[in-house]
């Protein structure tokens, strides 16, 4: 890892995010206990303690002038240049850090905006600074680079940056290239910040009368509420006037979209790869091909979720199953309710098989005020960990409604939480944040952990329904779902690479393309609406360069190391311990092989679909019991 590349992940926003989830409407934050709110001043006291931080900061990088032109010239100037970039490095993302999460506890309060803009701009003259410093290493022929790592032991903590750079070095320009490079991030953010700012503060969103009389406004997040209702005819209304007023606006969105994608192939032409998707892969040394087996074996594996999908149709009692139906409890019957206090309980409990060391820092977590629990006006939507303070602790923001759902995205956040947790205890800084392959696998299996416990103390068979159809639906939204739109991101920058348009117009087009074959809509299996071609301008992950297959690949990934942990295979659960404290000390494929598993074949893939036939054989012989 880059000593001075983990900053962006703060500064741009792309920290470990789930799948938005279920929210009630917004409370005032005031109202809040505090034991349910995080506490920022565990970075800094203050909001004048951050300024006087920056303050700091940008005195000191100017430092990095000294260094130029003399990389080659000692081991002794190779180190100071970059314990100096990373020390900077590290105090920044800290600043980043915090601006965006007072940011995100209301998106309307501009103070908090200007903060994250003001430390944008810090970095990037930081980063343009510091430009010279891979092509200098570049200069340095790499018998010299080994002797360095030799005479100077500081040094072996940038081993494998030094490596990858010289890996990377056909995508490394001149000094004067990465300093336009460096530049350009003063406007790359621009497509995801009008995103974000136009989604969460500035939208029109529309408002419904539901059946019983009730109006409400679907926003990002009551919209993923809403949808879940039981009545039918309520959610089909909700799915028509949120994704019809999305579609309204499918220009802006369009403009949006095809600013995000000229910039990501603006990068991938600056550094010489011969495609987007070649050059977000490549960050983290994955093979193209990772990628594109994903996709075809998603594909190939849809009559899988088809029969899911027939399944779902038959519990829901329908003749016809239809894409607002996809978020209906499975059985209305059984509403899964677990507050704050029951969640944590069972959440520890679940994770049992991982230790006491484990679970201790996880009571912690909900001791110390390190998460964000309940939604409130102007608060960002979804969930997500932020790891990136490294001399402090993690953080989580969640949106928490009381839902089997909303526990279960407690136990994904957690697991981000603990991968970022063990790393920054175990790395030092340049090795400590993890690639973002690799990512999704912590959480992923902590969902895991928690309905094996579930399942393990339920006896009823429609409370164990709803619970193995949870499951299916993890699938549904980490495999398949995820893979749906990997393949859509996929489509839209191969479009741009011929010079087709990227319009509003055209990305409803695709979009309902890919998502009537994924539904099997041609074959009666679930009926893609018309409204639905507008959903692609409701998922921010587009902005995220690539990001989202690695749910994919990581669920994948999880459901055979999980496999192995619950089986009490105590070799593995060592293994996977030491994976979570490993950070980037090596390539994401080579750490998922030492924990024990191969993401460069099929195998991942064709266990978690195997596995997902089993809980469907086991829900259909339940269904049979209940004549059902």
């Amino acid at each position: 890892m880059h000593p001075f590349t983990a900053v962006t992940l703060s500064l741009v926003g792309l920290s470990l995010a789930a799948s938005t989830s279920a929210v009630t409407q917004e409370k005032d934050r005031s109202s809040i206990p505090e034991k349910y709110k995080w506490d920022l001043t565990h970075i800094y006291p203050s909001d004048e303690a951050w300024r006087k931080a920056k303050e700091k900061i940008v005195t000191e990088a100017p430092a990095m002038d000294q260094f130029k032109g003399t990389l080659g010239k000692s081991a002794l100037q190779l180190f100071g240049c970059l314990d100096k970039a990373s020390n900077i490095a590290k105090e920044l993302t800290r600043l980043g850090s915090y601006a965006g999460m007072s940011s995100d506890q209301d998106t309307r309060d501009s103070k908090y905006l200007a903060m994250q803009q003001e430390i944008r701009q810090v970095y990037s003259d930081f980063a343009a600074k510091a430009a010279f410093i891979e092509p200098e290493i570049l200069s340095i022929d790499k018998k010299t680079v080994d002797g360095f790592l030799s005479e100077e032991k500081r040094l072996e903590v940038y081993r494998h940056y030094l490596d990858d750079i010289l890996r990377r070095q056909a995508h490394t320009g001149t000094a004067g290239e990465e300093k336009i490079i460096a530049d350009a991030s003063l406007m790359s953010d621009a497509a995801e910040s009008i995103y974000g700012v136009f989604t969460d503060a500035d939208f029109p969103y529309p408002e419904v009368t539901l059946s019983e009389g009730q109006s409400v406004k679907l926003t990002k997040s009551t919209f993923s509420l809403y949808r879940t209702v039981a009545n039918r005819d309520d959610r089909k209304k909700v799915f028509a006037a949120f994704f019809g007023k999305l579609n309204e606006y499918q220009r802006t969105f369009g403009t949006q979209m095809n600013a995000q994608v000229k910039k990501d192939m603006f990068y991938a032409r600056a550094r010489k790869y011969n495609s987007a998707l070649e050059s977000a892969l490549d960050a983290n040394n994955i093979p193209v091909q990772v990628y594109r087996s994903l996709v075809d074996g998603v594909n190939r594996n849809l009559s899988t979720f088809h029969r899911y999908l027939n399944l779902r149709k038959r519990i829901l009692g329908l003749k016809e199953l239809h894409y607002y139906d996809l978020y209906a409890p499975l059985l209305s019957n059984v509403d899964l309710k677990y507050d704050i206090e029951e969640a944590e309980k069972h959440i520890l409990t679940s994770f049992a098989p991982l230790g006491q060391s484990y679970i201790s820092v996880v009571q912690k977590a909900f001791n110390d005020r390190w998460i964000d629990f309940y939604p409130t006006e102007g608060k960002r939507s979804g969930a997500y960990s932020n790891g990136s303070a490294y001399d402090v602790h993690p953080y989580m923001l969640l949106n928490y409604n009381n839902k089997y759902d909303d526990m279960s995205t407690l136990a994904h956040e957690i697991g981000h939480t603990m991968h970022s947790y063990l790393s920054n205890k175990t790395q030092p800084y340049p090795t400590a944040d993890y690639p973002i392959f690799v990512a999704e696998v912590a959480s992923t299996f902590n969902e895991a952990l928690l309905i094996d416990h579930m399942l393990k103390s339920i006896t009823d068979n429609n409370v164990r329904l709803s619970l193995l159809g949870n499951y299916l639906e993890g699938i549904k939204g980490t495999v398949f779902r995820q893979t749906q739109f990997a393949e859509f991101e996929l489509r839209i920058h191969e479009m741009a690479e011929k010079g087709e348009p990227i319009t509003g117009d055209a990305m409803n087009a695709l979009y309902a393309e890919i998502t009537k074959k994924y539904y099997g809509h041609d074959k009666g299996v679930c009926i893609v609406d018309d409204e639905i071609k507008a959903e692609w301008a409701f998922i921010p992950h587009f902005y995220y360069n690539f990001y989202v297959y690695q749910y994919a690949t990581a669920f994948t990934a999880s459901a055979a190391l999980s496999e192995q942990v619950l089986a009490g295979d105590k070799a593995a659960t060592n293994r996977y311990i030491e994976f979570l404290s490993s950070g980037s000390s090596d390539y994401a494929i080579s750490l998922l092989k030492k924990a024990g598993v191969d993401m460069t074949t099929s195998q991942p893939l064709e266990l978690t679909m195997k596995k997902m036939n089993r809980v469907i054989d086991e829900m259909e012989k339940i269904l049979d019991t209940l004549k059902r």
